[in-house]
């Protein structure tokens, strides 16, 4: 590696004009970054990652000011340039970003070749048809089948997948030095954000590029970086080698994020958690921003600034405590279970609350204005039973069927063929308003199912009012009850969700999902736009109301991490079929079913200097309106052989597999 930097970041500041005064976004950051060398940037929303990459690339919103000591890319003063100069002569070609979402990127009216080609300027001075082959190559570089016949396609005619991949090809296009990946894989199932994370990192080393990444996601940084830098309110709170910082983290901050997540094997504790919310950066920050929530605060935290501490020359912390003291997070203990529960000693009872009998789901759809409707079998043949008391994780790629299963189980869709039974009863049979007082769903963006003209009390009383549950004031007492029971403070009844943190709004969606007294609550994504910090809340708070009301759980969802925490079973779907269904224990020690294997072999739990696995799985996931014949997931199958492409195996003994061992 050269020994001079290839980017130097001294004293960055982003101030952001606010109704209320400005916002100091980011606070003196301070960084380098080698040729080559990958950097990981985490913390939680609002922290300053994004803007601190905006800010690099001159990218920065019309309302925010950038200031620095020094700012330079492979010696080059970019303070000596305005936003708009950095953003034409630098941006996208000595640097390039990749952005979280590629549907936001992607302009859907132009094509993926036009687009690419976009990129390289026409002053460039290389021929039109050498910009082609390069974008052909990198297309095909990045993974993109039949690039050639791709580059005339449209993004809506690609996956989440190919769309990321496209954008990492935009990226490249002009053979940038650096590239600031983004949250990169935050939408992407676990298999294919070890694809595009295995590709990341195989481009990097082949180019010789740097590389920042920026996650919420601790055991992608583990796997990835060289360094990591943890920024918190608008500063880098700690600093260094990967290993070193996950490993033996100095500051709470960093230790209380890492006692947030659920780790395999500890899945019988409950998880660590961080009170609070990043603090509002206006007017004048006086101490350590994160003394509000810190376990360990002194008194000097809240009245004196922290300095940056230097254990090693690249590891530095933010914090008054000596390196050698200890800093593991209090646990809250768990609610008490209920009596029922713990007469039974924490098991379900066999009696299913909720079965699912031969569902099948099939839409008409088309792919042209003018082509013939095709039948797309969204669920097929699908049975499961849902014991009271257990919680159900219900896992698979995005496509599998999983939340068009969970709309049927709340009669939100009706089945084709099979049906529901609620307590024994068919769902059809059962009137609607009994029906929603037994069973409620949650919802994946609680901002999206909370009405933003209504106040909190309004959202979680409305299922009284829709009931006619009570008088006023007892629906008031029962609506205030209930804040209480999900953590939310009294003084945010007269609130509006535009007010509330990510957390504070799911657990309003909680609170207003049980406030009915339901027996089973449907989460669809429960935890999935949160971060790790509220995440954990969120967790923990699912599985205390579990052991208190005696709920039963169907959880959606495609994070392993999740289920291994608060599941009891786990049912895995593909292709609009269950394919192993057992206890949680069972499937994590002894997954049956090779896509099993494959969800759990790509799970990036923390483990520094791992590497991204290869899983090895082949294609793409099934196309729903071109279903394989035999079994669906032997053209992905790393160990299909001849009977699997012709015999279509049945689902025994927990295990859909001609090869596997039935349970």
């Amino acid at each position: 590696m050269d020994a001079a930097p290839l980017l130097e970041v001294s004293g960055l500041r982003v101030d952001v004009d606010t109704a209320a005064g400005p916002l100091h976004a980011v606070r003196s950051v301070d960084f380098t970054l080698g040729r080559g060398e990958a950097l990981g940037i985490v913390g939680e929303s609002g922290s300053g990652k994004t803007l601190t990459a905006l800010a690099l690339m001159g990218l920065l919103p019309a309302r925010a000011r950038r200031a620095a000591s020094a700012l330079r890319l492979g010696g080059e003063d970019l303070l000596a340039l305005p936003d708009r100069e950095i953003a034409a002569r630098v941006s996208g070609k000595a640097m390039a970003m990749v952005f979280q979402e590629p549907m936001t990127s992607l302009n859907p009216v132009y094509s993926i070749g036009r687009q690419l080609t976009e990129m390289v300027s026409r002053d460039s001075g290389i021929p039109r048809g050498q910009v082609r082959e390069r974008a052909l190559f990198l297309l095909d570089r990045v993974g993109i089948p039949s690039a050639r016949e791709r580059l005339g396609a449209y993004p809506h005619q690609l996956s989440g997948g190919q769309r990321q991949r496209v954008m990492i090809a935009m990226a490249l296009m002009n053979d940038p030095r650096l590239v600031i990946a983004d949250e990169p894989t935050t939408a992407l199932d676990v298999t294919v954000q070890a694809q595009i994370l295995r590709l990341l990192a195989s481009l990097q080393r082949e180019l010789g590029m740097a590389m920042i990444l920026i996650t919420h996601d601790l055991g992608i940084v583990s796997r990835t970086v060289d360094r990591v830098a943890v920024m918190y309110a608008g500063e880098i709170v700690e600093a260094g080698p990967t290993a070193q910082v996950l490993r033996a983290p100095l500051h709470p901050y960093t230790r209380g994020l890492l006692d947030s997540i659920p780790q395999p094997g500890a899945h019988a504790r409950r998880l660590g958690s961080i009170p609070g919310i990043v603090p509002a950066l206006t007017g004048t920050l006086v101490g350590c921003a994160f003394a509000g929530r810190c376990a360990f605060a002194r008194e000097t935290c809240r009245t004196q600034a922290t300095p940056v501490r230097a254990v090693e020359p690249q590891r530095l912390y933010r914090c008054v405590m000596e390196p050698t003291e200890p800093r593991g997070w209090p646990i809250a203990p768990a609610v008490a279970a209920s009596a029922a529960l713990a007469d039974a000693g924490g098991t379900s009872s066999p009696d299913p609350i909720l079965s699912a009998r031969s569902l099948r789901c099939t839409f008409r759809v088309r792919r042209g204005l003018f082509a013939p409707s095709r039948a797309l079998r969204a669920v097929d043949g699908v049975s499961l039973d849902l014991a009271r008391g257990e919680a159900v994780a219900l896992v698979g790629e995005s496509g599998c069927g999983k939340t068009t299963l969970a709309r049927m189980l709340l009669g939100l869709q009706p089945p084709d063929a099979g049906e529901v039974l609620l307590e024994g009863r068919a769902l059809g049979a059962t009137p609607l308003r009994e029906r929603a007082r037994r069973m409620q769903p949650i919802f994946q963006d609680p901002y999206a199912s909370l009405n933003p003209r209504r106040s909190i009390g309004e959202i979680i009383g409305r299922p009284l009012d829709v009931h006619g549950i009570g008088e006023p004031s007892r629906r008031r007492r029962a609506v205030e009850a209930m804040m209480e029971r999900v953590g939310l403070a009294p003084r945010l009844f007269h609130a509006h969700p535009g007010q509330l943190s990510g957390g504070q709004r799911q657990r309003v969606a909680i609170a207003r999902a049980l406030v009915s007294e339901p027996r089973l609550l449907v989460c669809d994504e429960p935890t999935s736009a949160l971060d790790v910090s509220v995440q954990s809340q969120i967790l923990n708070l699912l599985a205390d109301l579990r052991d208190e009301l005696g709920l039963t759980y169907l959880v959606i969802t495609h994070d392993l991490g999740v289920v291994e925490h608060l599941a009891t079973r786990v049912a895995v779907m593909y292709a609009g079929q269950i394919v192993e269904v057992a206890g949680k224990d069972a499937i994590f020690r002894d997954p049956r079913h090779p896509y099993t294997r494959v969800l759990l072999d790509s799970v990036l739990t923390l483990r520094p200097g791992a590497g991204i696995p290869d899983t090895r799985l082949g294609a793409t996931p099934a196309d729903p309106l071109q279903v394989p014949s035999g079994c669906r997931f032997h053209p992905r199958c790393p160990q299909a052989i001849g009977r699997c492409a012709t015999e279509e195996p049945r689902l025994e003994g927990g295990v859909r597999c001609l090869l596997a061992t039935p349970r």
